[in-house]
């Protein structure tokens, strides 16, 4: 154990969208000394396997949307608490992009609040990880000028007004963490006159082993793709940029089914690890 006296450093990193090799250098560099890491389900096991300090301990605090397994976000503050007020280098590894729907800002509240040290680490986010793989440019001329990343749950409520212009506008919109609701999705874009020139990809793991490609025209949507369960995480990108994956896709898609990152409840005993961290967070 380290020098209690003396606090240690969180580097919060991102370990991009899938595939272990488009992690950065600087990012590795950080695993190959870490005392500790707090792991998110979207990490690739090689990444794991292949860069973490064999001397390190590894506690898993995924995530996934209505997931009652989920590691709650207050656990993870403490955590990294915990650990970096013993002297620890504590990585705190996020899958994609650590700034893109990941929960950053009560990490880092957390820490400051607390006076420790950190240092964050940008990744590769899903969307353009999911769109290089799919042969998909996210803008173009002619095309799209402009990218909006998304995110829609079941239980949101979004006005008509919003919807229209989501529906008329020229930008590519790429939604995070919505394939449950992407029928939805879709069919509020339609009854607010979205036009057949738009595309629609949901694009199942990208960047690995199992990525799936689903593409249509977005009114063929509801004959072609509509009542799909997608494997997570899944991805959505819609606009008339969509349409040029036939001219430029390179990466086949995988001819069948399964998880490249393992449902949440396969980390139970995990989870068990956590709540005994938790308890004794709490307790100090």
């Amino acid at each position: 154990m380290k020098n209690s006296n003396q606090k240690g450093k969180v580097i919060i990193a991102g370990a991009g969208p899938g595939d272990p090799e488009l992690i950065t250098y600087k990012t590795i560099r950080y695993l190959s000394i870490a005392d500790i890491v707090l792991v998110d389900r979207l990490v690739s096991p090689q990444i794991i396997e292949q860069f973490v300090n064999k001397n390190a301990q590894v506690i898993y605090v995924g995530k996934q949307v209505k997931k009652t397994h989920s590691t709650p976000q207050t656990v993870i503050n403490d955590l990294l608490v915990y650990y970096a007020l013993q002297g620890k280098l504590v990585v705190r590894l996020k899958g994609g992009d650590i700034s893109i729907f990941s929960n950053i800002l009560d990490e880092l509240e957390s820490l400051i609040k607390n006076a420790i040290s950190y240092e964050l680490i940008p990744g590769i986010t899903a969307a353009s990880g999911a769109a290089a793989f799919a042969g998909i440019p996210l803008t173009g001329r002619g095309y799209s000028t402009a990218v909006r990343l998304l995110t829609y749950y079941k239980s949101e409520i979004i006005q008509d007004k919003y919807w229209k212009e989501l529906a008329t506008t020229d930008d590519t919109l790429v939604f995070y963490m919505s394939a449950e609701a992407a029928d939805e999705i879709v069919t509020a874009l339609l009854r607010c006159g979205i036009t057949k020139e738009k595309h629609i990809a949901v694009i199942e793991q990208a960047t690995t082993a199992f990525q799936q490609i689903h593409i249509a025209e977005i009114t063929e949507y509801p004959f072609t793709i509509q009542g799909n369960r997608f494997a997570s995480p899944s991805i959505l990108i819609i606009g008339k940029i969509v349409a040029l994956h036939s001219q430029f896709s390179w990466f086949d898609s995988c001819k069948s089914k399964g998880n490249y990152f393992e449902p949440l409840n396969q980390f139970s005993s995990y989870q068990q690890l956590i709540n005994t961290q938790s308890e004794h967070v709490t307790r100090t």
